[in-house]
């Protein structure tokens, strides 16, 4: 398992390497200058040349790369064009709203989906079966920012129930309920985009393991139906189940950019939106390599817990 787990590392730092390129020439390729914002009509020549220089632009990309390649290994992200603040400051700033709002969203995900996947397994073809996989299709096909939009029309506006952005209300960074308040809105809308997927993989699952031998000998047996739907039938539906978390992270990065600019939500997702906007390259750089190192970390994770939820999967080739 360790040399397994070792080799994936050193796999993954060509990969790496190749998305930090393919992010380097994609950033430099869009329209428009990161300087203009520092310019002013009336400066001449010689003053736009000494800004430009002074935010590294005056060089070739490809010392430009190799300068941003050296950085990143020492740690140093460099700073942001539009702020002038460390990137790596900003980043830890922006980072703990994301995190609460995507593990709060996908704990919800999962609590909604393990059990309507299941009930829709042990009825399946019934009404409840159906009802449950005609609104999984309905909510993959309900695009998130409409939903978003939808909720803060109604929950929001007309019945003015719950926040319609942000993350606090202002003077009031230390009450708990305001936050979670301003929490429900965006989980929603991010849960029920991801449980959707996961419901359809849960039945699945579930359908399969019913089918198995062993299942009709614990019946045989005359254990409860309890102790078989978790002692063999969840365990050993799991591996599908994990699965999806690590195909479906980048998906959840990026309903996490669309949410949290719908909502006003500090996070990483609306200051990679503002970073695109403002053509600030080295915070886009930075969240690019991060998630692709957070994406490649999750994979890793999920084989090791194939290992763990099922004795037979070993890695020792």
């Amino acid at each position: 398992m360790i040399r397994y787990v070792l080799k994936r590392l050193v796999i993954s730092i060509p990969v790496l390497f190749l998305i930090s390129v393919g992010a380097f020439i994609l950033v430099h390729l869009t329209p428009g200058d990161p300087a203009d914002m520092y310019i002013s009509p009336d400066m001449t020549q010689a003053q736009i040349d000494l800004t430009r220089s002074a935010l590294g632009l005056d060089k070739p990309w490809l010392i430009q790369y190799f300068e941003w390649i050296k950085n990143f290994f020492s740690g140093n992200f460099g700073f942001s064009f539009s702020s002038r603040q460390p990137v790596a400051e900003i980043l830890a700033q922006r980072f703990s709203p994301t995190l609460l709002l995507m593990s709060v969203s996908l704990l919800a995900a999962y609590l909604a989906a393990i059990p309507l996947g299941i009930i829709a397994a042990l009825n399946k073809n019934s009404w409840i079966d159906r009802s449950i996989i005609g609104w999984t299709f309905f909510n993959v096909s309900f695009p998130p920012f409409f939903l978003g939009l939808a909720l803060i029309y109604v929950l929001g506006i007309k019945l003015a129930i719950f926040p319609t952005g942000g993350m606090v209300v202002l003077g009031q960074e230390n009450d708990i309920a305001g936050r979670l308040m301003h929490l429900v809105l965006p989980v929603v809308v991010m849960a029920s985009q991801f449980s959707a997927n996961m419901i359809r993989y849960v039945r699945a699952s579930v359908l399969d393991v019913l089918d198995q031998n062993y299942i009709r000998t614990a019946v045989s047996k005359g254990l409860s139906e309890l102790h078989i739907l978790f002692a063999h039938i969840f365990r050993n539906s799991l591996i599908p189940i994990i699965t999806v978390i690590g195909t479906d992270l980048p998906k959840i990065i990026g309903g996490a950019v669309i949410t949290e600019q719908i909502f006003q939500w500090p996070g990483i997702g609306s200051l990679t939106v503002a970073a695109i906007n403002s053509r600030d390259y080295p915070i886009l750089m930075a969240i690019v390599i991060l998630s692709a190192v957070a994406v490649l970390l999750a994979n890793l994770l999920v084989d090791v817990l194939y290992a763990v939820i099922d004795p037979r999967i070993r890695y020792e080739k």
